[in-house]
């Protein structure tokens, strides 16, 4: 039996197309508190770079690479394509391709507070959740380009986690 990917540690960055940088800059680290870590170049190719090892347009040029880091180590790697024919909107989560960015805060309401204090777009909540995810909160927000963001929150751990092998972190949790 196969158990996965040699070496595995776990999750390094996440890779998101933004239209505007320099705003996509301000909401991560003046609403969100990221730290910009540093910036690539332009990136653009003649031939079929862009296809193979991006999956993208072949003639996709990129106008600049940003990375930043959030909390517990969290990169966001934000790409600014220059736009091309036939770009695609933004997906909604209920899309193929559809994704939302999850962010753990200690305390919910202080964390929603500051969004709402900072004129950040929230959805309907904090939402409570049951089941196996009870012990857990969570609030969805918007970027200022449409990118849906959620807060998460459980810090005496999800009911699950009472005879669950495997265990999520959280702050009152002893590391594995």
């Amino acid at each position: 039996m196969d158990s996965g990917i040699p070496g595995l540690r776990g999750g390094d960055h996440i890779g998101i197309t933004v239209p505007d940088l320099e705003q996509a800059h301000a909401f991560l680290t003046s609403v969100l508190g990221f730290d910009y870590v540093y910036s690539l170049p332009e990136m653009r190719h003649d031939d079929d770079w862009m296809l193979d090892h991006l999956n993208v347009d072949p003639r996709a040029a990129v106008r600049e690479v940003r990375f930043y880091r959030g909390g517990f180590g969290l990169n966001i790697e934000v790409f600014e394509y220059q736009p091309l024919p036939g770009q695609r909107p933004q997906p909604r989560n209920s899309d193929l391709g559809g994704h939302h960015l999850a962010l753990y805060v200690d305390d919910m309401d202080q964390a929603v507070d500051y969004l709402r204090a900072k004129g950040v777009r929230l959805l309907a909540g904090p939402v409570a959740s049951r089941n196996a995810s009870a012990g857990q909160r969570w609030q969805y927000f918007l970027s200022p380009w449409g990118m849906q963001f959620e807060l998460v929150s459980y810090p005496d751990g999800k009911a699950y986690e009472k005879d669950a092998a495997v265990r999520l972190w959280h702050p009152g949790h002893p590391a594995r």
